[in-house]
């Protein structure tokens, strides 16, 4: 893998977009997306601007011990929708579950692009990888998912795991593990592996990290497990639209219950909010409000944290830091100057005549004048 980051393109010639598609919905799809993770506003026009000149991103996407939810829920953005995702923000040379081709036209199609773009390509995990019995749980084209893995990601200019299965092992690496499950760091042991967990995973995350690589040619600060802090950073708990029942000390006992009909705090129930960093309460999932877990009353169940899905019972509830707002809070009495004596009696003077005016001008309103107009109505005599 190059050391360097270096866009998929660098043609200064304006591509022309697909006949779906205008320059305008281009920019608003492209905005749309930086927006929804938090991107600003410049660095969203920067993309859309290098998207527009044919920096987008060629991505080569493998399966392997899935359940293919990534790829669903990839399928299920509307803003923007399937044809402009693969037609003008992408080019997707290789997805087993939506390409075409398959068998030896499909492995025809692989090599065609890694040769094509050495060095430049996005490889997008999606699975766990299984290493037991000599990796031989999984084959595709005769080769080990291993095996196929290095041979795709040794050519790649960037390495994504999408989901908590390629970022940790996900649910095939729970406890037996039969498979020997581990996520793509695992294996790509001295490569620089960008994990989105979830589960599934937000598909504007993906969306925004390959954007911003192909067009800028750089890649969003990372935690220390390799994940984007824009959308990584914080915790479900501290942007919870449950926050103030868990604050007030209200909480569902038990599902269905009238706390629970009343929207109180889940934690009780085993939410995994204020140890799970995520940003699915402010993003949720296929434009739909209210698409994500304790959106329609369910636990967070903690997929961004390898320690925590299929790895802590569903139920069990997690250790807080701070499970109590603050005794006592900062003041709010906000802080004034001292007035000076000669600021004082300045204002002193412009007060003074402003009163002065405003009694000369009412005086003015009230007093009658000097000599009536004669009045044309008749008098009582000339009745």
């Amino acid at each position: 893998m190059p050391q360097s980051l270096t866009p998929a393109s660098d043609n200064p010639v304006t591509r022309s977009l697909s006949p779906g598609i205008d320059r305008r919905s281009f920019f608003k799809a492209v905005l749309q997306i930086a927006a929804s993770v938090g991107l600003s506003a410049v660095v969203a026009n920067q993309m859309a601007e290098a998207a527009v000149r044919g920096k987008k991103p060629v991505v080569i996407w493998l399966h392997f011990q899935d359940c293919t939810g990534c790829t669903e829920s990839l399928l299920r953005t509307t803003q923007p929708g399937l044809a402009e995702l693969v037609l003008d923000l992408i080019s997707l040379d290789y997805h087993e579950t939506i390409m075409a081709a398959a068998g030896h036209q499909a492995e025809q199609a692989l090599q065609a692009s890694m040769k094509a773009n050495a060095g430049k390509y996005i490889l997008v995990v999606e699975g766990s990888i299984p290493t037991a019995n000599n990796g031989n749980f999984i084959r595709i084209a005769g080769k080990t998912g291993v095996n196929m893995l290095k041979e795709v990601a040794e050519h790649a200019g960037l390495v994504i795991a999408v989901g908590s299965c390629a970022s940790w092992g996900g649910l095939p690496s729970a406890e037996p593990n039969p498979t020997g499950a581990v996520g793509a760091h695992e294996i790509l042991k001295g490569t620089k592996v960008i994990n989105l967990p979830g589960c599934p995973a937000n598909p504007n995350i993906f969306l925004a990290t390959a954007l911003q690589y192909a067009t800028l040619g750089t890649l969003p600060e990372l935690d220390s497990d390799n994940r984007p802090k824009f959308a990584y950073g914080r915790l479900i708990h501290d942007h919870c639209p449950r926050r103030a029942h868990f604050d007030a000390g209200r909480f569902a006992q038990q599902f269905g219950d009238e706390g629970h009909r009343l929207g109180y705090c889940l934690y009780k129930l085993g939410c995994k909010g204020p140890a799970t960093h995520a940003n699915c309460s402010t993003n949720h999932f296929c434009e739909v409000v209210d698409a994500w877990p304790i959106g329609i009353g369910a636990p967070c169940f903690g997929c961004t944290e390898k320690k925590l899905a299929f790895r802590m019972p569903m139920f069990q509830t997690v250790d807080i830091d701070r499970p109590r707002p603050p005794e006592f809070y900062p003041s709010m009495t906000a802080k004034y100057s001292s007035v000076s004596a000669v600021a004082t009696g300045v204002v002193g003077v412009i007060a003074g005549a402003a009163a002065a005016g405003a009694f000369k001008l009412s005086k003015k309103v009230n007093d009658k004048p000097e000599s009536e107009p004669a009045s044309d109505k008749p008098s009582d005599g000339g009745k």
